[in-house]
């Protein structure tokens, strides 16, 4: 039986140790290829030490960490998300960004996706927040390391209401598994009002 906990505060950053460990994994498959290494993690994830109003939902197999989602107040993530609004007519104070979703491939398929998004998004409404964003990388259709079989999670996505919001474009720099050095990807922000 997995178990999903809402971790904030010290729990949350007593956690992120591991949750480097499932991003790392996780996100080296297609489409983001990430090549992690401790080092970039330790950077990335200190937003959620320092943001007070930061969430981890984690699914747990006993003991063990085997998916992780994250969110915070989109003002207290990387400047370039937030300047992804720019010109959007909606305040970053009404916006709560839903950062990284990684699940263990043998876990996925029960339904932990959904309650993700459910326990990000009530957070989000106990914030006093309007919207809901995420993001998710853009790659070409015709990428030589694109799997034949790969289904975009767009219809998941949008099931849960949310849509692309056009224009709303965030760069953001990692070393892909291909790469010698890190190179600047886009990834496109989807949209819910809560």
């Amino acid at each position: 039986m997995i178990q999903v906990e809402r971790l904030t505060g010290q729990a949350l950053a007593d956690a992120l140790d591991d949750v480097a460990r499932l991003r790392i994994e996780v996100f080296r498959a297609w489409p983001y290829l990430y090549d992690g290494d401790a080092g970039y993690e330790a950077e990335y994830l200190q937003t959620y030490r320092e943001s007070a109003d930061a969430i981890l939902v984690g699914a747990f197999d006993g003991d063990r960490l085997v998916g992780a989602s994250t969110g915070t107040p989109m003002e207290d993530h990387a400047e370039d998300f937030g300047a992804a609004f720019a010109g959007q007519g909606i305040a970053l104070k009404d916006i709560f960004y839903c950062a990284e979703s990684v699940l263990l491939p043998e876990y996925r398929g029960h339904g932990l996706g959904h309650r993700f998004f459910d326990a990000r998004e009530a957070h989000a409404r106990g914030l006093g927040r309007s919207y809901s964003a995420f993001c998710g990388v853009v790659r070409p259709d015709d990428h030589p390391l694109r799997p034949a079989d790969y289904r975009p999670l767009d219809g998941f996505w949008r099931k849960r209401g949310y849509e692309k919001v056009e224009g709303a474009v965030a760069e953001f720099s990692w070393k892909d598994l291909d790469r010698e050095e890190e190179t600047v990807h886009p990834l496109q922000f989807w949209m819910r009002r809560l």
